[in-house]
């Protein structure tokens, strides 16, 4: 009975732990994001800062606000370079969608549908007449269809505009946290340590210590796998005759990232627009390329992180799932750190939860 109720006051225990962090990063964390991105860059700079400041013989403070400056200043100026070209295609993209169905897309389904109805002209004329009101009609849905999407794409791209207000107020309080931040960061976490016991002190460094180098090790692992999924595709792609071959994988690698997209996000679009417009033998090589990065990422993916993590990769591939399905990108890097952290203090005995 003892151990019945030990393992029901430690379970309830963890179960509250696990739920208060799920309500913090799943609503906390998005209203505090713009603190917490200054205090993660503020962190970044600590070492170029206090590098700076031995050398050139100054105060932290100054040289702090100089790094924060020239790093906002750099990155505005790329995104706001790359935003405007990216808003400008995506634009023209979305404005043309009518008139690139009309001209490449209509005329492919209309040549498709000639052909099977020229293999059924020896049939009942009443089974022709029924194909082509279906397919008449079946022009016309998909027609609405992408005149919709059109309108829809515009509608989206208008409320981002009309968010720009909010955005805009996140971004400054973000870049103005970063100055205060990085000016005083060795007082804050100071303050924040001294509020800490000795061995919550001891256990909260060990975590950080731990967290940051798994984060760092995550980003690498990611990184080796966009290098080879790179390498895979400049290949690929050279070889069914691509142009700009090693330009458009790297542009694929950078969006294989994202958990829910990747690869597919563009080769499979890329594939269907292919088939329909008749040019089947590149459609047919995307095809095997496609199915051939899938395979091989599916092989690597879970080794790789897993193995940097200390993971086994049954367990790293279904927490990486889970953690999509409930935090999204967050979720993906979480929560095999997180099942990592936990092996991690339960082999140094901070904690004792495995055997």
């Amino acid at each position: 009975m003892e151990k019945r109720k030990a393992f029901l006051i430690n379970f309830l225990y963890f179960a509250l732990l696990l739920c208060a962090a799920f309500l913090v990063l799943k609503y906390g964390l998005p209203m505090l994001a713009p603190f917490v991105i200054a205090f993660v860059i503020a962190y970044l700079l600590k070492k170029p800062v206090i590098y700076l400041a031995r050398k050139l013989r100054l105060p932290r403070k100054p040289v702090a606000i100089l790094l924060v400056l020239v790093f906002y200043s750099t990155i505005g100026l790329l995104i706001s370079l790359l935003g405007i070209r990216a808003f400008s295609s995506s634009k023209d993209l979305v404005l043309n969608l009518p008139q690139i169905y009309a001209a490449h897309v209509e005329p492919v389904l209309t040549g498709i549908f000639g052909n099977i109805e020229q293999s059924l002209k020896n049939m009942d004329p009443s089974l022709v007449s029924a194909l082509e009101e279906l397919f008449n009609q079946f022009i016309q849905s998909l027609g609405q269809m992408v005149s919709s999407l059109s309108m829809g794409a515009m509608g989206l791209i208008s409320g981002a505009a009309s968010s720009l207000p909010g955005l805009f107020i996140k971004l400054l309080l973000m870049i103005i946290s970063t100055f205060f931040i990085a000016a005083d960061y060795e007082m804050l976490t100071g303050f924040f340590l001294r509020q800490l016991g000795g061995k919550s002190k001891q256990v909260f460094l060990q975590i950080k210590e731990y967290v940051v180098g798994t984060l760092f090790v995550c980003i690498r692992s990611y990184a080796l796998i966009m290098t080879i999924t790179f390498i895979e595709l400049s290949i690929g792609l050279s070889i069914i005759g691509v142009k700009n071959s090693i330009l458009i994988a790297f542009l694929i690698s950078v969006f294989d990232v994202l958990p829910v997209l990747g690869t597919g996000g563009i080769m499979i679009p890329w594939m269907v627009i292919a088939a329909l417009t008749g040019d089947y033998p590149l459609s047919l090589g995307l095809l095997i390329v496609y199915l051939f990065i899938t395979v091989i990422r599916n092989i690597i993916e879970p080794k790789i992180v897993g193995s940097q993590i200390g993971l086994h990769p049954v367990v790293t591939l279904a927490s990486m799932f889970v953690g999509v399905q409930l935090l999204g990108v967050i979720g993906l890097f979480g929560f095999p750190i997180s099942l990592s952290l936990l092996r991690h203090l339960n082999e140094t005995g901070t904690i004792h939860i495995f055997k």
